[in-house]
């Protein structure tokens, strides 16, 4: 399979070298000597015919992980294959989670370099058919409530909520970390309500130009500036009847923020270059992953139009704290995703396997499951996924015990009180190596106080590895994470805070 490559890389040397053993695979190789001359290679144009992308993590100005943060911002899917030196894993971890799609090891053989490449082209060509695929399958269904997977206790509350929202007209504000399903609750409450089967219109503020965000917004007539060759209507008159559903809306610049409060308040836009503003009829529905009162508190988000948006609320957790809807949206992802790939070979996952997926805590949310399960689907040889065909989680989430039989295994989320805690006689020194129950006065200690030390003293005795310290608590790893941040604990580097004397 032969493609274009983009090389990110600020070694000449090293470039060359790369480029030259694309090239002899067959592959037309684009370079770029810094990942801000990268972003611009992938944004223009030609960008649309890049294959994948190998990218140098370690380089001046912008480096491999920003410029995977800038490409997820600006939703280039490219698939990329990230370089780093012996003894980078943290860094490689980092890169993963920031969406790369894999890594090699420098100095890397040309062979290596080559079937890593190819794999990344395989998962694309494959992903770009199945997005198309579904994309015409979303144009001529409406999604209700129940095409949604949940099972959690806190999805079920999004749900009712989505339910009566969907029973009126009002503006709607979904709130929720990147990756969650905003637009799949979107899309849910548009087929629930008296507009399904009108035009639905996604837009991602986020991921337009801003020089471009009014005219994609409310249109233009032609000759209205520089490059209006032809009218352009706008996606609220694309809308009109419909729904118009603006994604990351707190991205927008606070000009077109002024025009967008017109056009809620009046009903009627006004497209560039027009004489006549144009009545629109559209059920709005936002959604952010940013803090939309902090940005009003920053000066970034008129108050005004946040009032006007924020009508009717509702919040989608992260994936990582409903972990019960994990196992029903993997069984989902391999049902849809194994038949369309692999015609049906793909039948399920091991339970390992999946005890691993509930073990970890999903940065990217439902997006990241998907992608995983996708990658996993495509590169397995047999009919059920292992912990093998997950190298990347399987990574981050460290060794995970299992029954040599493969029985179900789950990850109960108990709470650190339900363990026993042994009262000594009288109270013991405080060493640093245990926690002790009552305090100098012979009382017993406060659970919040022994909680604390439990945590802080399992995390300096396991070197940070937090994998096997939830496993060592007793604790799933959602919960260990949420306590170490109300502790101060970082949780990505696992640098615990001295215990007190």
């Amino acid at each position: 399979m032969t493609a274009s490559i983009l090389v990110v890389d600020d070694d000449p040397v090293q470039r060359r070298l790369l480029e030259t053993a694309l090239a002899k695979s067959g592959h037309a190789v684009t370079v770029a000597d810094s990942g801000e001359a990268g972003l611009k290679a992938l944004e223009a144009r030609s960008g649309d015919d890049i294959g994948a992308v190998v990218l140098d993590l370690k380089m001046p100005g912008m480096g491999g992980l920003g410029m995977l943060e800038a490409m997820r911002e600006r939703g280039l899917e490219h698939p990329v294959v990230v370089l780093t030196a012996q003894g980078g894993i943290d860094t490689v971890v980092s890169a993963m989670r920031a969406g790369a799609f894999d890594f090699v090891v420098k100095p890397v053989s040309p062979e290596k370099l080559v079937a890593t490449v190819s794999g990344a082209l395989k998962v694309e060509q494959r992903g770009t058919a199945a997005k198309q695929k579904q994309a015409k399958v979303s144009s001529s269904q409406s999604m209700t409530f129940e095409d949604l997977i949940a099972a959690s206790p806190v999805m079920e509350r999004v749900l009712r909520l989505g339910r009566k929202a969907a029973a009126s007209n009002i503006p709607i504000l979904i709130e929720g970390e990147s990756g969650v399903g905003k637009e799949m609750v979107a899309r849910a409450i548009q087929g629930g309500g008296a507009r399904r089967g009108k035009p639905f219109v996604p837009v991602n503020c986020g991921a337009i130009p801003d020089n471009l965000v009014e005219s994609i917004l409310f249109g233009h007539e032609k000759g209205a500036f520089t490059g209006a060759t032809e009218k352009h209507v706008g996606k609220f008159v694309e809308a009109n009847s419909g729904t118009l559903f603006l994604d990351e809306i707190g991205d927008l610049p606070l000009d077109v923020q002024v025009k967008l409060l017109r056009a809620v308040q009046e009903g009627e836009v006004d497209a560039v270059g027009a004489k006549a503003p144009i009545r629109v009829d559209i059920r709005l529905i936002s959604a952010t992953h940013r803090d939309l009162i902090q940005r009003v508190k920053d000066g970034l988000f008129r108050e005004d139009l946040y009032y006007r948006l924020n009508v009717f609320p509702i919040h989608v957790p992260p994936l990582r704290e409903r972990s019960e809807d994990i196992p029903l949206l993997t069984q989902h992802f391999i049902r849809r995703l194994g038949k369309s790939e692999t015609g049906g070979r793909v039948k399920g996952i091991a339970a390992s396997a999946l005890a691993m997926l509930e073990a970890y805590d999903w940065p990217g949310n439902i997006r990241q499951l998907e992608n995983a399960v996708f990658r996993a689907v495509v590169l397995c040889d047999g009919e059920v996924l292992t912990p093998d065909d997950f190298p990347q989680i399987r990574a981050q989430t460290g060794a995970v015990e299992l029954s040599t039989n493969n029985a179900q295994v789950r990850i109960d989320e108990r709470r650190l009180a339900a363990a026993p805690v042994s009262v000594p006689a009288q109270p013991a020194a405080d060493d640093g190596s245990t926690v002790r129950a009552l305090d100098e006065k012979g009382n017993v200690r406060a659970l919040s106080d022994v909680e604390s030390e439990m945590i802080r003293l399992a995390v300096d005795h396991y070197g940070g590895q937090m994998s096997e310290v939830a496993r060592r608590l007793g604790i799933g790893r959602s919960t260990l994470y949420r306590k170490l941040k109300e502790l101060g604990i970082d949780p990505d580097t696992g640098r615990s805070v001295r215990l007190a004397s």
